[in-house]
């Protein structure tokens, strides 16, 4: 029997479609997935975007009544371990690779404390226990999923499960949470960059602009060329107005942004530099959920 071009058209539409709003929907919680298995909420944004672009190319080949959400968290959880800088700096086991059963008596009542100090600990924490731990301890102390969920989309036993979650929080409980990091003086870029644009110099903003400039935000396409980035100020222009204050995050320097005229840090930006232009822009008004857990240090003063 020949299948109807039309129809097969019409349904590829509906999961199109289907796919898309649960992907938004479920974007915030699938960061703080990636995030906290790569370590770092700025390489959560980046497996996210890279995962989500797989997504939409693969979605024809996703078999009939498949459901979405383990789908999705199955291709941001092997994205996350599949990362450049993961292979290179962190420890990679294979998902499926069981331990000997540990302990499972950890795993009662009181795990609401455990979930309560859990969500508490640095992003970077995690990224030192191995794999299935890493998921384990994730998935149901920061995102309260169920143990038969966990088991569904790791494909293990409830049993794996128990184990690799009890083994995880002991040696997250191990683990000092001591902050190294110590504040640091702004850049002189950034320092220019947020002078004027708290004065709303955008003509001075747009020839910091490289020609073969980038700009990315959650949500919306890459835009390039310094010519339809410089269009991003005009945007700014016409919004509520904002400041931007230099800080750091996970050893790199962002700009928080703030609702004036006295409203805390809600999202940031991140800039990349060649020379004294500006190459990249990630501005994340649209995924303010990188704010949660994100360890801002702002930068101390000249």
């Amino acid at each position: 029997m020949t299948e109807d071009p039309a129809r097969g058209a019409a349904e590829r539409k509906t999961l199109l479609a289907d796919l898309a709003r649960e992907a938004d929907a479920l974007r915030p919680q699938l960061h703080r997935y990636a995030a906290r298995l790569v370590g770092s909420v700025i390489d959560g944004e980046d497996v996210i975007q890279d995962a989500f672009a797989r997504v939409f190319a693969t979605a024809g080949s996703i078999p009939p009544g498949t459901p979405l959400r383990p789908w999705l968290f199955r291709i941001v959880h092997n994205r996350a371990i599949d990362a450049p800088r993961q292979r290179s700096t962190r420890r990679s086991e294979p998902l499926e690779t069981a331990f000997d059963l540990a302990d499972t008596s950890a795993v009662g009542p009181e795990d609401a404390l455990i979930r309560r100090d859990t969500v508490r600990v640095a992003l970077g924490h995690f990224a030192d226990l191995p794999v299935p731990q890493r998921s384990a301890v994730i998935l149901k102390d920061v995102l309260g999923e169920s143990l038969a969920d966990i088991a569904a989309l790791l494909e293990l036993s409830v049993d794996a499960v128990k184990a690799h979650l009890s083994r995880g929080r002991a040696r997250l409980r191990t683990i000092s949470d001591v902050r190294s990091e110590v504040a640091r003086s702004p850049s002189p870029e950034a320092l220019n960059f947020a002078a004027l644009f708290n004065a709303q110099d955008w003509d001075a903003l747009r020839r910091l602009l490289a020609d073969d400039v980038r700009l990315r935000q959650a949500r919306r396409p890459e835009i390039s060329g310094a010519a339809d980035v410089g269009r991003f100020f005009t945007y700014y222009a016409e919004y509520p107005p904002v400041r931007v204050e230099p800080a750091w995050l996970e050893g790199r320097e962002i700009l928080l942004v703030s609702a004036e005229p006295s409203g805390g840090p809600s999202y940031f930006m991140l800039l990349e530099w060649r020379g004294k232009k500006i190459s990249l822009i990630r501005d994340h008004r649209y995924a303010t959920y990188l704010m949660d857990g994100a360890d801002v240090m702002t930068a101390a003063s000249r």
